[in-house]
């Protein structure tokens, strides 16, 4: 019987690292190519239901660019379920505490919301800077396309 489609199996994928600098990359671009790598779209073992996805690395989280004003009308929202509970933050203030959240909030929203896309999630390192404790794993540096340093 000859078998036309292959289903990867967990234990049959390699996951690879990858290292990107954001460092002048617009956020979106950015954050689509991320998600696309940590589900493993890039491979051709790719299956929906299994995580083929690679580790990526990203530094100089803070320098990331956004277009047009999402600088100031940007807003995060988050609520605690109590009455009243509605806590909204800009980008900018966002940048200012915690830049890695910035890619880490683009990222979480172009992934899954199962098991699987919290499973991927943990698969993205952010660092505020240039410097990452990774380089035991020898990341490669991921090939951005042009369109993504506007």
């Amino acid at each position: 019987m000859e078998r036309r489609t292959y289903s990867a199996k967990s234990s049959d994928v390699t996951h690879n690292w990858f290292v990107v600098d954001a460092e002048g990359k617009t956020l979106g671009r950015l954050a689509s190519v991320i998600a696309a790598t940590l589900r493993g779209k890039n491979k051709p073992v790719y299956t929906p239901h299994v995580d083929t996805g690679d580790f990526v690395i990203v530094l100089n989280a803070g320098k990331v660019k956004v277009t047009g004003n999402k600088e100031t009308q940007k807003f995060y929202y988050s609520h605690s379920n109590y009455p009243g509970g509605l806590k909204k933050t800009s980008l900018k203030d966002l940048r200012e505490r915690h830049p890695d959240r910035i890619i880490e909030n683009a990222v979480k929203g172009m992934l899954p919301r199962n098991a699987l896309g919290k499973q991927q999630l943990k698969k993205l390192k952010i660092f505020e800077g240039a410097v990452h404790p990774h380089g035991a794993q020898n990341p490669a540096t991921l090939e951005l396309d042009d369109t993504a340093s506007r």
